[in-house]
């Protein structure tokens, strides 16, 4: 049976962390195999990006394969009730005669459900609307590296409740992480989404808290994180958001609740001004650039370890 990652609940705390030692031995440059010598990576962008396909590209040709970038322009599917020149199911089945593993960088998460039940091959999920379990596993990554003993550890989350943030929880939760999040009213993340690792929660005795206030929310915490509060695709929203979003703008002043050895993290790209100061995101405590090169590293034992499945 084949194995895909369309969101970070679908690995176990075991493969989890079976990929971040991985991914770690990686980053210490020790010697191993090109295990992807002869395996072709389709990655599938609808979406721009930086980090996550520099990294994907940087993996796959270091490991031994071939990267075949496609953007939407080149492919022009058709779903979400457009009109395109090829369905979802048919460009999957195509590209699964071309290829071992599909990554898939899409606007909805429908999109990547469709994909992963139209192809035999592995399917990694680079960001979609719901969900970004790449960019969970770097945040682990980073966590780990710099925290050592992550167990029962306190990260919190300031701003939107988007994919990011999500995904975040659900690897808090699956490997024991106390978590909180503080967002504006109608912001937060979904029920349907904290109920899918409810389980892993209770297993795991982690707490987990939705707040209004950021101060409440960073509190003796071990780890500040924050997104851009406008995603890809909201742009029409910005004056609206920004209105609502007013006062969780992280602050040198909102780290003080924090724990005085807690780092910032930030997924990127930041928009500076916004959703964090030039001030936090320059200071000592901010690990953002150690966090991007992880997505590097994560890529190159997601490739390892779903391509070794086949």
């Amino acid at each position: 049976m084949k194995k895909d990652l369309t969101k970070i609940s679908d690995l176990s705390q075991k493969e989890i962390m079976e990929i971040i030692e991985m991914a770690f031995r990686y980053k210490n440059g020790e010697e191993i195999d090109p295990v992807l010598k002869g395996k072709v990576v389709a990655m599938v962008f609808e979406k721009p990006s930086l980090r996550t396909k520099v990294a994907f590209e940087v993996a796959t040709a270091k490991l031994g394969g071939i990267p075949v970038y496609l953007t939407s322009g080149q492919i022009m599917a058709s779903g979400n009730n457009e009109k395109g020149r090829e369905s979802i199911p048919d460009i999957a089945k195509n590209l699964e005669r071309f290829a071992d593993l599909i990554l898939a960088r899409v606007y909805s998460h429908s999109t990547i459900q469709t994909i992963a039940g139209s192809v035999k091959i592995p399917l990694i999920n680079a960001l979609c609307d719901k969900y970004h379990p790449t960019q969970a596993l770097a945040d682990l990554m980073t966590i780990i590296w710099h925290k050592k003993n992550y167990k029962n550890l306190k990260v919190a989350f300031v701003g939107d409740g988007n994919n990011v943030a999500t995904s975040l929880m659900q690897i808090c939760a699956i490997v024991g992480i106390n978590f909180s999040i503080a967002s504006p009213e109608g912001y937060g993340i979904s029920q349907d989404a904290y109920e899918e690792i409810y389980e892993q929660k209770l297993a795991n005795n982690v707490a987990i808290e939705f707040c209004a206030n950021p101060a409440n929310a960073v509190e003796n915490a071990d780890v500040i994180y924050t997104d851009t509060f406008i995603s890809m695709g909201e742009e029409e929203m910005k004056l609206e958001k920004m209105k609502s979003f007013h006062g969780y703008q992280v602050t040198k002043k909102l780290l003080e609740f924090a724990k005085p050895d807690a780092v910032f993290m930030h997924c990127l790209p930041a928009h500076r001004g916004e959703e964090v100061t030039d001030e936090v995101m320059d200071c000592p405590q901010s690990v953002i650039f150690d966090q991007a090169e992880c997505r590097m590293h994560i890529a190159k034992a997601l490739l390892t370890f779903y391509l070794q499945k086949i």
